[in-house]
């Protein structure tokens, strides 16, 4: 039986394109995927069929991909990023789901653009954080709105998709302003375009003025936390490990136990020494 393989290609460069996924689209009959994103992978593509198309077409390509199957081909779609992270494979699923098709289907995990773009500037997701798309082609803007509302109140730092557009420009200010009344102008904030591609641009800034960057579709924004700092080129975002160890010395703090959960302190507490361990 032919199979539906939904492969993650991650930003676009193939050395950090998991061997699985290479290997699924090389031994595939069909390719199915957004004509920028075959691109990216043409030296993969050798005597597959291919069929491509373009922007807001994801529906066609769904479809495309499933009739391949149905057909008796065995069928890649690719993804930029991982296929289940603002992809192809949630519609996949639906489709499937309101259908009667039969259909054997693999989701080959690719790196995300938030991982991607988050290590080009340290670690600025070291802690809890969450991804906000500011497209409203699918999700209401008030809703996305709501989202980053209880993202900033809950301290998350955050990676923003489609940050800006053509169309769209104002958004991105519009969530810049929400966060804006719960975090610090000076908060560390990357803005990075095309992400391990020929193209890449890596650009820091703060809270208040990164909006002033020059940035669209292909863009990912890090907003950090209010823990998060900038360390010479790099955003740190701290694990909390300071809280409980010196990290001067490695030695435990006062009050604290390696093992036990965290003992909220006021401020930083002197560390013990070995015998008080």
């Amino acid at each position: 039986m032919a199979k539906l393989s939904l492969v993650g290609i991650g930003p676009g460069s193939l050395d950090l394109m998991s061997i699985r996924a290479q290997q699924t689209i090389q031994q595939a009959d069909a390719v199915v995927g957004y004509g920028p994103y075959l691109e990216l992978i043409e030296s993969l593509i050798d005597q597959q069929t291919v069929i491509a198309s373009g922007m807001t077409k994801e529906w066609q390509r769904a479809d495309a991909a499933i009739k391949q199957v149905m057909a008796g081909s065995n069928t890649a779609l690719v993804c930029s990023g991982d296929a289940g992270v603002y992809a192809m494979a949630p519609l996949i699923f639906e489709m499937l789901s309101k259908s009667t098709l039969q259909i054997d289907v693999d989701v080959i995990p690719g790196i995300t653009a938030a991982n991607a773009c988050a290590s080009l500037v340290g670690a600025p997701l070291g802690h809890d954080s969450c991804t906000i798309s500011l497209s409203d082609l699918l999700t209401p803007w008030q809703v996305i709105c709501q989202r980053i509302e209880a993202a900033a109140q809950a301290d998350f730092a955050i990676t923003f998709y489609n940050p800006r557009s053509k169309k769209r420009q104002g958004h991105i200010i519009e969530a810049q302003q929400i966060l804006l009344a719960h975090r610090a102008e000076d908060t560390p904030v990357a803005v990075v375009n095309a992400a391990y591609r020929e193209d890449q641009q890596v650009l820091l800034s703060t809270l208040a003025n990164f909006t002033e960057l020059a940035f669209g579709m292909n863009a990912a924004v890090i907003v950090g936390n209010s823990s998060s700092y900038r360390f010479e080129d790099w955003i740190v975002t701290p694990r909390g490990y300071d809280n409980k160890y010196s990290l001067e010395s490695g030695k435990t703090r006062a009050g604290q136990k390696p093992g036990h959960a965290l003992k909220q302190q006021a401020t930083a507490q002197p560390v013990l020494s070995e015998e008080q361990v």
